[in-house]
């Protein structure tokens, strides 16, 4: 067993048999004739005492000395145990949050059993909704860019230094070719276009790397924007040292959370490479100003930074909370078959707080009359190759607005299926401030829900499901008004 581990567990045991005695920290210290702070040490898992030391406090606590020694813990301390050995504790990625495991530890052993149970009720709310371990990875870097705002000056601050270091010019649209070069002659790659195509069971990846031989397998069906962002994230790869990584593109598994946030850093790195800060705030400053909603901004956008409508977006949600102050927003990613009727949240970030238009594992119809469905609705029926819409979403519940837009294209990777992306802004004087067509008439305004099980639209033409949810609230609601009723009557 791990030395470490070893440290913890005869330390939980020290605090619990203190605590059984009634004795502080202080009071130990008098009895033993041992130092309060190598006590605080030994409890919190830093130190492990010597056997005349351990004999000693065996003594004074009134324990026999093999069970002081002996890793077995009782209930109360069981699952602590069981935790630490897990290694749970490891995996997650603590110090991204400021916390240390000790404080971790702390907590659980001060109220055993009150943390425990809430542990075991997380563990069975992540097996109920099939939330493993990547699952936990992704959600940690989605509150870890909700509290950077998705802005990282770092980042921004590497683009720059590479592009002077290498002489590439962010005053215009990056090719695939220039990158290439940067790759071949500088990092020793070698770009192989040939031999994914031979494997059918790869046809959803884009990009394997391969470490040993510094070999690049690119996808051949991919297009110039696809090409020019997976070069530019190898490069991120390399310039910015991490050697903790992911070797495909898409990812396929993570081995732990190194790899989920190191994966992020390059892929800022690419979007902030493709999509120079200064070239997108002129186009966006272009964009606000207009009196009308111009809806080929986004298409002639797509043209000049050799970028896909997904990093485009991605972009925005750099860009806007820093350079515009326009910090309440969500990012929306929609995947559907073409010819189902179910639709699936496969991406989301939400800045400043959780927005009404949100993920579910739970089977439940999410509202039809969303702009990312309409594109998605449309483009399956069209044979255009990217659809683009906007429209104001009001969700009555909340009483909030939020201007969205959403654009469709179909999977270049995967036969009828398409996929959405969409940026949400929240109306507030802010936003009323920068956007000056955010009264242009030819701009829709929806009254929203969030799912359909959760709706209170009445007569809703593309209702999926009853208000089931909200109908089961309600009379919960009920029965409470009544049941306060007869305690007030008869009370």
């Amino acid at each position: 067993m791990e030395e470490e581990y070893i440290k913890l567990i005869f330390g939980l045991k020290l605090k619990q048999l203190r605590t059984k005695k009634k004795l502080s920290l202080f009071g130990l210290s008098k009895l033993s004739g041992l130092s309060k702070s190598y006590l605080n040490e030994i409890e919190k898992g830093k130190k492990y005492p010597k056997t005349d030391k351990i004999a000693l406090l065996a003594e004074k606590l009134e324990v026999p000395y093999d069970s002081m020694v002996s890793l077995k813990l009782d209930k109360n301390l069981a699952p602590v145990g069981e935790l630490l050995q897990s290694k749970v504790l490891k995996e997650l990625p603590l110090e991204l949050f400021g916390i240390k495991e000790s404080d971790l530890i702390d907590i659980v052993a001060n109220a055993p059993t009150k943390v425990n149970a809430f542990i075991a009720t997380i563990i069975e709310i992540a097996k109920h909704y099939n939330f493993g371990k990547e699952n936990f990875y992704l959600a940690s870097l989605r509150s870890f860019q909700e509290a950077s705002n998705n802005f990282f000056p770092e980042l921004e601050e590497a683009v720059q230094n590479f592009s002077k270091a290498y002489q590439v010019h962010l005053k215009k649209s990056l090719g695939s070719k220039e990158l290439e070069e940067i790759l071949v002659e500088e990092y020793g790659y070698t770009i192989n276009n040939k031999e994914l195509g031979k494997y059918s069971e790869l046809d959803n990846l884009r990009s394997i790397f391969i470490p040993k031989t510094k070999t690049l397998l690119i996808a051949d069906h991919i297009d110039e924007a696809q090409r020019t962002f997976i070069y530019a994230k190898e490069i991120g790869y390399n310039y910015l040292n991490i050697e903790e990584r992911l070797y495909t593109f898409t990812w396929i598994k993570f081995n732990n959370f190194d790899q989920v946030l190191n994966n992020f850093y390059a892929s800022y790195f690419a979007g902030a490479l493709v999509i120079p800060r200064d070239l997108i705030t002129k186009d966006i400053d272009a964009f606000l100003a207009k009196p009308t909603f111009d809806k080929t901004f986004l298409a002639n956008i797509k043209k000049s930074y050799n970028a896909s409508p997904e990093s485009i977006y991605q972009r925005l949600t750099n860009i806007l909370p820093n350079d515009y102050h326009l910090e309440n927003l969500f990012f929306l990613r929609l995947s559907h078959k073409g010819n189902s009727n179910r639709f699936e949240i496969t991406k989301e970030l939400h800045l400043t707080h959780q927005h009404s238009p949100h993920g579910n594992e739970t089977n439940e119809k999410y509202c039809r009359r969303w702009v990312s469905i309409r594109v998605l609705q449309d483009i399956a029926k069209s044979s255009e190759e990217h659809l683009m819409d906007v429209q104001i979403s009001h969700y009555p519940t909340d009483g909030l607005s939020y201007l969205i837009f959403s654009s469709a294209t179909a999977d270049p990777f995967k036969k009828d299926m398409y996929r959405s992306v969409s940026l949400g802004l929240l109306i507030n004087n802010e936003l009323k401030k920068k956007v000056k067509f955010l009264d242009d008439r030819a701009i829709k305004t929806f009254e929203v829900g969030v799912t359909c099980e959760r709706c209170a639209i009445p007569d809703c033409a593309v209702r999926q499901s009853a208000p089931t949810i909200l109908e089961r609230q309600k009379k919960y609601a009920t029965t409470e008004d009544v049941v306060a009723k007869l305690q007030e009557k008869f009370g």
